[in-house]
C-alpha cells in the first residue's frame, strides 16, 4: 500500500546506500532518501528481524515532503554483520544508534532531527531517550516493544533470562506469527517472502529485550524531550498496554492531548506496522503534523 504522493516528486530523490563503520571487520548498512531542498531530518530506526529496506514508502512519504531521512540497518539484521538476533548487551544498541546519529547530524546542516523507531526500534529509542538524553529535537514510537503478548509472559520470560545467562549465543526461532505484523496480507506476505528478514534470537538477545523493556517501561519520568507515542489498537505481538504505560510516565501526560511533549496515539483499526497498515496514511501524516508543531514550539522559544 503506497500512500500518496506531495511536493518532490519521487524521480527527484536521491537514494543512498552505504556502510557505517563499527571497527575492524564489522559495519552497519545504511540508507537515505534526500530530496533536493530538505528542510528537516529523519532517522528511522527498523525493529525485530527486519531491516530499512522495508521502509522505502516511508523514507519516500516523507522526502516528498522535504524531509531528509535516514536508516540503518541493526546489527545481526539486513545487510550489517553480527550474528543473526544476537546483542551481547542492550547497550550495544544504544551505542549503534548514537555512532549512526553521529553520522545523521553531520549531514543534517543545523536542521532539526527527528528520531523514529518501530517495535523493537522503538524500544531502542525510547532506552535512548530515558538513558542518553540524545541530541535530537523529538521521538516518535511505532508499536514500541515495552509489553510482551500474554502467551510470553510470566514463566517463558523467566526462562529467557536464565537461559540468556546460561546459553547466551544459543539461536532459537523467535515464534513470532507473521499474520501479526499487520491486517493487510500482502504486507505479510512481501514479509515472508523477504530473504534478509529473519526470525531467530539468541538467548542472550530475549533476556536483553525483556530486561530492558522492564528497565523503561515506566522510567519516562527521565526524558526530557517531546515524545509521540503511536500504537495499533489490535497489535498482538507488542500489547499498546506498554506504549499506554510509558507515556502516562512522560512529563506532561497528564494534560492529555494537550501535551506538547507527551503525545499518545492509539489507532483503532491497526495491528503491529501501524506504517504499513490500513491507516497508514492518517499514521504518516500525524508524524508529519506533530514533528512540525515540535520545529514551530522550537522557533517560538528561540525568538
Amino acid at each position: 500500500m503506497a500512500p500518496e504522493q506531495a511536493g518532490t516528486p519521487d524521480d527527484a530523490i536521491r537514494r543512498i546506500e552505504g556502510r557505517l563503520e563499527k571497527h575492524e571487520r564489522s559495519w552497519l548498512f545504511r540508507r537515505s532518501w534526500i530530496p533536493r531542498e530538505p528542510t528537516r531530518t529523519i532517522a528511522l530506526v527498523h525493529g525485530f528481524g527486519e531491516h530499512s529496506g522495508r521502509y522505502e514508502h516511508v523514507g519516500a512519504w516523507f522526502a516528498r515532503r522535504g524531509a531528509e531521512v535516514h536508516g540503518f540497518d541493526l546489527r545481526g539484521h539486513g545487510r550489517s554483520s553480527g550474528k543473526r538476533g544476537h546483542v551481547d548487551a542492550f547497550a550495544d544498541y544504544l551505542d549503534d544508534l548514537e555512532r549512526f546519529l553521529d553520522v545523521v547530524r553531520s549531514t543534517a546542516e543545523g536542521r532539526p532531527v527527528t528520531l523514529i523507531g518501530h517495535s523493537m526500534g522503538g524500544l531502542i529509542v525510547t532506552s535512548l531517550a530515558v538513558e542518553r538524553s540524545p541530541d535530537v529535537q523529538s521521538v516518535v514510537t511505532s508499536g514500541a516493544a515495552l509489553a510482551v503478548s500474554p502467551d510470553l509472559e510470566g514463566f517463558k520470560v523467566s526462562l529467557a533470562k536464565w537461559l540468556g545467562r546460561l546459553l547466551p549465543r544459543v539461536a532459537m526461532d523467535a515464534g513470532l506469527d507473521p499474520n501479526g505484523i499487520c491486517t493487510d496480507a500482502e504486507v505479510v506476505r512481501q514479509y515472508v517472502a523477504d530473504p534478509l528478514v529473519h526470525g531467530t534470537s539468541t538467548m542472550s538477545h530475549a533476556a536483553a529485550l525483556f530486561d530492558q523493556m522492564d528497565r523503561v517501561r515506566g522510567a519516562g519520568r527521565e526524558v526530557g524531550i517531546p515524545m509521540f507515542v503511536t500504537h495499533g489498537a489490535l497489535d498482538a505481538l507488542c500489547p499498546p498496554v506498554g506504549s499506554e504505560q510509558f507515556h502516562q510516565s512522560l512529563p506532561g501526560a497528564a494534560e492529555g492531548d494537550a501535551s506538547p511533549v507527551a503525545t499518545l496515539r492509539i489507532y483503532p483499526r491497526s495491528g503491529h506496522e501501524i506504517m504499513n497498515d490500513v491507516e497508514q496514511e492518517s499514521v504518516l501524516s500525524d508524524y508529519q503534523t506533530w514533528i512540525e508543531q515540535r520545529e514551530a514550539d522550537t522557533r517560538s522559544e528561540s525568538a
